[in-house]
Formats: structure tokens, C-alpha cells, sequence
């Protein structure tokens, strides 16, 4: 179980994710943590921690483990059909190292390492390797191209890191890359000034609705009730029981009764977005839900007022530039948001800065900025790490809700 631990995907060429790898704050480099027993009941006690599970969303997950836990405290605990261990650093040749790799192989586990240069098959290790990962901002693509080959030619998979852009994504699987680590899915593919389709106006129309001081149930009910997508889905978001595990709700109206207005918002924007983003990848969706969560707990212990829930929206709807390739400048302009909201997306509001800088910390595994957040907005940096938690579980929840009514990327 942790606490404090950051997660950054890993995609196939569907830009589907196949796996996270995960940092943690207590390791060396985001190592494997090594906590004695009585800290690690402390942590189970205090904070809230989660398991693999709750942190990949059932997905693969790599760690890295120091050259010391490899050969004398590997955790056995782990899945080796769902943990991939990857190497602190390949070019150690401490005494047993080799022996300790051999054995985790016959447990099942796959091996990876960090390559920047690709020179890996000059390390002793390299038999036992599955998976190679290469840092594509630290080596030309010129000598990738000329190395990939041979590791093809090993049956070695191969990672391109620090993806950051459309166009280095679609670099990268013409080099033959099998998956991809970074942002770049997160990111417009081409800002093209458009209007949005006619078929987005019910969508546009409940987009306003979340984000107004008023409500009206009637004029939401009719939005909804005119696409049958929208019907299903706000049921199925409501009922999902990340939720919701008491009440079977088989309305708006029966919904709004039992969640009250301002939950009724949230999930009306969830719509919204869901519906906006059905050609990007899943993944952008599921951040922006973590997002989404993790600005309304902040604002919530920030003790700022949430009808319409301003911190919520705005960490939902903070990606659409990557949905809708255009910018955040132009999005809001055919949007009918609120003033508050809009400045906030354009980035006039402080409040809503730091927690954008805060998620991003988070996502990037940028403790030194979370440090520096929980600073300025008085909440302590572990109890940041608790809400951050709470976030990737409800986010899990509620894209375990859409999955299967959403499409796969046009890669």
C-alpha cells in the first residue's frame, strides 16, 4: 500500500494505455520504497494509502527497484502478471545482481530498463531484458532508427519517454516504437479555428447549464431527454458505485432529489465533456476527471463556496484544448460558461493557478512544486497527497462507468 506516489501513462500506437509507471516520493529517483514496519503502519494509519490497483486502474505497472531490494528485498508480494520491474540502473555490476534478475524472470516478471543512448545490448543484463525504454530528447532520431532493428531482432519492446507532442508521437511509431510515455495525448493535434458541429449544441447547451448559478431541471431534463447517449450515460454515471451504492436512480428529477443540485451540475459537465472528447483518447478524459475531483477537494478544504462548482469545472474542462484542438482563447468563446469559470481557464484566476500548477506537479512527479503549493495555499503536503489519492480512485470509478460506451482513438 502507498501513500505518496505519482503515475504518468504509458500508450500503445491506439493510444490506448497499456500501462503507468509509478514514481514514489519515499524512493530514491521515484524508486520501490523500503519503509520499516513501523513507518509504513504509520502511513497505513494517517494517510489513506492505495494499492497497485486503485493506482493503475487494473493496468500494467512499472517500478524501478534499486540494484539492493532486486537482490535482497523484492517484494513477493507482487503480481508478476501486472508488475513489470525495471532496473535503477543497468550498468550495475554489484555481485548478484545477475542471479537476482534470473530469478525474478522465473517468477513470471518482466524485465525494462532505461537506455537514453540504446546501447543495451553492451550490458551484461541485456539477455534477461523484455522491455527497453528510451528518453527520445537525449538521442537523435537518426541513431534511434539505425538501432531499433536489433532490438526487434531480440524480441525486445521498446518505450519512446518524454513524448510530449503530436508530432513526436507519430515520429516515434513510424521509427517503430511500441509504446509511448508522455503527454502528448493531452496535447491539440492541429489548432484549427472552427465552430463546433451542430451535433455538439446539446452538449454545449448542458455545458452552460453546470456552470450557472441558476437551475433549471426542466430546461436539462428536455437536453437530455432529446439524445438517448445522454439519457444512458447520466444514469449509468449516477449509479456507478463509486458514486452512488444505496439508491437505484432512474431519473434526472429522482437523481436531483437525491443528489441535490450541485452533484447534479458536476455530473451534467461529465456529460459534456465525455460527449465533447468521443474521438481523443480515454485518457485525456480520465485526467481531466482526476483533475476535476482533486480541484473540488481543494476547494472544499479551502472552505470556497461550490453552487455552481466552480473548482470542479474548471479542472474538468482544463484539457479541452487537447479535445478540441483549439485554444483555451478561442474554446471559450463559443462556450456558454460563466465569466468565473472562463477566467479562470484563461488563467486569471490565482486560486485555480495553483492548483494547476499543483496537478501538474502531481502528474509530472514534481515534488519540490508540491512542496511549494501546499506552501501557498496552507493545506499540509501529505494530507495534498491524500486528496490526490482520493481523486485517482474516484476518477477510476467513474471511467470504469464510460469505457464501454467509448469509442477507441482514431491513432
Amino acid at each position: 500500500m502507498f501513500a505518496f506516489i505519482a503515475r504518468q501513462p504509458i500508450l500503445d500506437k491506439s493510444k490506448s494505455v497499456f500501462a503507468y509507471e509509478l514514481l514514489f516520493r519515499d524512493g530514491k529517483s521515484g524508486a520501490y520504497p523500503e519503509h520499516n514496519e513501523e513507518k509504513a503502519r504509520y502511513i497505513s494509519e494517517h494517510f489513506h494509502p492505495l494499492g497497485l490497483d486503485d493506482i493503475s486502474g487494473e493496468k500494467t505497472s512499472f517500478i524501478t527497484f534499486s540494484s539492493d531490494t532486486i537482490i535482497s528485498r523484492f517484494p513477493t508480494s507482487l503480481n508478476p502478471g501486472s508488475v513489470v520491474v525495471e532496473l535503477a540502473d543497468p550498468t550495475d555490476n554489484t555481485s548478484g545482481l545477475f542471479e537476482a534478475c534470473q530469478h525474478i524472470k522465473q517468477l513470471g516478471f518482466k524485465l525494462a530498463i532505461d537506455d537514453p543512448m540504446m546501447v543495451g545490448s553492451k550490458h551484461d543484463i541485456f539477455p534477461l531484458i523484455d522491455i527497453v525504454k528510451v528518453d527520445v530528447t537525449k538521442t537523435r532520431f537518426e541513431t534511434i532508427e539505425k538501432h531499433i532493428p536489433r532490438y526487434h531482432d531480440a524480441n525486445v519492446q521498446l518505450v519512446a519517454e518524454q513524448v510530449d507532442t503530436q508530432d513526436n508521437f507519430s515520429t516515434c511509431v513510424d521509427l517503430g516504437f511500441d509504446f509511448f510515455q508522455g503527454y502528448f495525448f493531452s496535447q491539440p493535434e492541429a489548432r484549427i479555428l472552427r465552430q463546433l458541429p451542430a451535433s455538439k449544441m446539446n452538449i454545449v447547451d448542458l455545458m452552460g447549464e453546470s456552470s450557472s448559478s441558476d437551475f433549471d431541471i426542466d430546461r436539462i431534463s428536455q437536453i437530455i431527454e432529446r439524445d438517448a447517449t445522454l439519457s444512458f450515460l447520466l444514469l449509468k454515471f449516477i449509479n456507478n458505485p463509486t458514486i452512488n451504492k444505496r439508491y437505484k436512480i432512474t431519473s434526472l428529477k429522482h437523481a436531483l432529489n437525491y443528489m441535490g443540485e450541485v452533484e447534479i451540475k458536476k455530473f451534467i459537465a461529465l456529460l459534456s465533456l465525455t460527449n465533447l472528447g468521443d474521438t481523443k483518447p480515454l485518457e485525456i478524459i480520465h485526467m481531466s476527471l482526476v483533475r476535476a475531483k482533486f480541484f473540488d477537494l481543494l476547494a472544499e478544504r479551502r472552505g470556497l463556496r461550490n453552487n455552481p462548482p466552480i473548482s470542479f469545472l474548471v479542472g474538468l474542462f482544463s484539457l479541452l484544448e487537447g479535445l478540441l484542438d483549439q485554444s483555451m482563447t478561442d474554446i471559450v468563446k463559443q462556450l456558454p460558461l460563466s465569466d468565473e469559470v472562463n477566467d479562470a481557464l484563461l488563467g486569471k484566476n490565482l486560486e485555480m493557478n495553483s492548483y494547476m500548477t499543483l496537478v501538474r506537479a502531481f502528474e509530472s512527479a514534481l515534488w519540490m512544486n508540491v512542496i511549494k503549493q501546499a506552501k501557498v495555499l496552507n493545506i499540509d503536503q501529505k494530507q495534498l497527497h491524500m486528496l490526490y489519492n482520493q481523486a485517482i480512485i474516484w476518477g477510476n470509478g467513474v471511467r470504469s462507468a464510460i469505457s464501454s460506451h467509448y469509442p477507441r482513438a482514431i491513432a
